[in-house]
């Protein structure tokens, strides 16, 4: 009931409006209302169109004013780009009557060095023959034992000292960081001492023991005489007269003999490290405080007796040699009585033998009755023609390739191929030398 009271009463003060409205617009009031409302409206649009056409009027002056001042701008500027213009069109000409200058001295000037070049060339090329006769006349002379094949006997008055094929690298001698060092060889020891522990270590609680022993040897070298003495009774033949006595044993035939001991000693420094006589009989008299006196006698046939005695040793080398599949041969000079005569010396690094071969004269006669002679394998020499009539291959030691590396290297500083391949050389003589033997064979082949 609540619900229906409010929607009625809704529904008249509606109706009550509706009706207020229809009085109005029967009595004309809401149409003058109305016409008061268009006319004002009216009244404000008029004014709004006039305050606009005002506006455009003054905006279209002021569009005629800056069109009158561009217009005279752009006058002023084609005025100035006509005067510009001109003034390049001068410049222009000008210019190009200098440039057909220039390039009538350019030309002028470029015969010229034309000319100039040739003659620098001719020159030039002159100076490169100069320089190449030079330095071939430079390498010539400068050639020795150290960068060619010349020996080192024949350098003459220019002899200088025998080098080897190591380059100063400015390092310290000695051990090098990161390599492992080589300690010296330790010996069975003859004599042993104990050295008896301090007090300080045995009764401090602070020490203990590790169980490790530390050892210290000392190597003495001591040369002693030893004479050993045979005595025999001599008997006489009352018959015959002769003497008699019993036979000592081999070695003891003269009154004073020396065995091999000494004798190989003597023949060493003779022979191994070139000391004369009279120093190896000083020495020997002194190490053993004048006990040992040889005789010039016995020096001088040490020689000889050694050549009788290692026969068996000699064929022994020679085998080894003549089964190598590769040999070392060379000539080297040498003086006997002041008379220049001639060593062949054949050696084999994969079998370590080595023989030395007296001979008169190089050449075929130096080889002639040698192993050389026979031999069937690879020959390792210095490009001498002798060496080419023996074995079936060939090959340079590899030495005097770095000679000849040496000499280029001298004589053309400019170059670097020389530089490179003498250091490539280096590297793989380093590396061959640190093969272990048993690779060494295969790699020599």
């Amino acid at each position: 009931m609540r619900i229906n009271f409010e929607y009625v009463t809704a529904l008249q003060y509606e109706v009550k409006a509706l009706q207020v409205k229809i009085k109005a617009y029967e009595s004309g009031e809401a149409y003058r209302t109305q016409r008061e409302e268009y006319e004002k409206r009216l009244r404000e649009k008029d004014r709004i169109i006039k305050a606009q056409k005002e506006e455009i009027f003054r905006l279209h002056r002021e569009i005629i004013t800056v069109r009158d001042n561009w217009m005279q701008v752009f006058e002023d500027l084609e005025k100035e780009h006509k005067k510009a213009l001109k003034k390049e069109m001068a410049d222009k000409a000008r210019m190009l009557e200098r440039t057909l200058k220039a390039e009538a001295e350019r030309d002028r000037w470029h015969n010229k060095w034309k000319e100039q070049q040739a003659a620098l060339y001719a020159a030039l090329t002159e100076t490169e023959g100069l320089k190449e006769l030079n330095r071939k006349l430079t390498a010539q002379i400068n050639r020795d034992f150290e960068n060619s094949s010349i020996p080192s006997s024949m350098q003459g008055l220019k002899r200088k000292k025998i080098p080897n094929t190591r380059e100063k690298t400015g390092r310290r001698p000695g051990g090098q960081p990161g390599h492992k060092g080589h300690c010296r060889k330790k010996h069975v020891p003859t004599e042993t001492h104990k050295l008896p522990v301090p007090e300080k270590y045995i009764n401090n609680p602070d020490y203990y023991e590790t169980g490790k022993t530390i050892r210290k040897q000392r190597v003495v070298i001591e040369m002693s005489v030893k004479v050993i003495e045979y005595t025999a009774k001599e008997y006489r033949s009352r018959i015959t007269g002769a003497r008699v006595h019993a036979p000592f044993p081999p070695g003891y035939t003269n009154e004073v003999n020396y065995d091999g001991t000494v004798k190989a000693l003597a023949f060493l420094l003779s022979n191994e490290c070139n000391v004369s006589h009279g120093r190896i009989r000083t020495l020997l008299s002194e190490l053993t405080d004048g006990k040992v006196e040889l005789s010039d006698g016995m020096l001088n046939h040490l020689s000889e007796e050694f050549a009788l005695k290692s026969g068996t040793e000699k064929k022994e080398i020679i085998s080894r040699l003549m089964s190598s599949p590769v040999m070392n041969a060379d000539f080297t000079n040498a003086n006997v009585n002041e008379q220049s005569t001639q060593v062949l010396v054949l050696a084999s690094p994969v079998n370590g033998a080595a023989l030395y071969i007296g001979r008169e004269k190089k050449g075929h006669e130096g080889v002639k009755g040698t192993p050389l002679e026979d031999y069937t394998g690879t020959v390792v020499h210095d490009y001498d023609r002798t060496f080419y009539s023996y074995g079936t291959r060939h090959q340079e030691c590899t030495q005097h390739d770095c000679r000849y590396l040496i000499g280029s290297k001298e004589n053309e500083p400019d170059l670097e191929w020389n530089h490179k391949m003498h250091a490539l050389f280096q590297e793989m003589l380093h590396y061959r030398n640190g093969l272990c033997e048993e690779e060494g064979p295969d790699l020599l082949i």
